[in-house]
C-alpha cells in the first residue's frame, strides 16, 4: 500500500512537504507521482518521477514551485511544495504507475495512496 502524509493548513506563500511510503506489493521498480483533486474538479497530475529518478514531469501550474524526489532505499516519494497559492488547495494523492517512467495519465496508475489534504489560506 501507499501511505501519504504531510498535508495540512498553510498560509499563501508558505511551504509543505508531502511524503508517501510504499510497502508490501507496492514496493517495486515503478514510476511514482502525485495527483490532486480540488472540490468539484477532476483529479489531475501534479508531478511524476521515473523509477531511477532521472526523468521528472511537472504540471504547468506548479513548475518552479514544486519539486518531486524519491528515495528508493526508503521506498518513499516526496513532494516539496513552496510558494503555495490558494488554488493549490486540494486532496493530494500519491500514485504508483504501471510503468517505470514518469507517467502522467490516470489510467496508468497501478496503486493509489489514501490522499492527504492541503489547504492554503489567503
Amino acid at each position: 500500500q501507499l501511505q501519504a502524509s504531510g498535508g495540512g493548513l498553510v498560509q499563501a506563500g508558505g511551504s509543505l512537504r508531502l511524503s508517501c511510503r510504499a510497502s508490501g506489493r507496492t514496493s517495486s521498480n515503478n514510476g511514482l507521482g502525485w495527483f490532486r483533486q480540488a472540490p468539484g474538479k477532476e483529479r489531475e497530475i501534479v508531478a511524476s518521477i521515473s523509477w531511477r529518478g532521472g526523468n521528472k514531469y511537472y504540471a504547468e501550474p506548479v513548475k518552479g514551485r514544486f519539486t518531486i524526489s524519491r528515495d528508493n532505499a526508503k521506498n518513499t516519494v516526496y513532494l516539496q511544495m513552496t510558494s503555495l497559492k490558494p488554488e493549490d488547495t486540494a486532496v493530494y494523492y500519491c500514485a504508483q504507475f504501471l510503468s517505470p517512467e514518469a507517467a502522467t495519465a490516470l489510467r496508468g496508475v497501478r496503486y493509489w495512496g489514501q490522499g492527504t489534504l492541503v489547504t492554503v489560506s489567503s
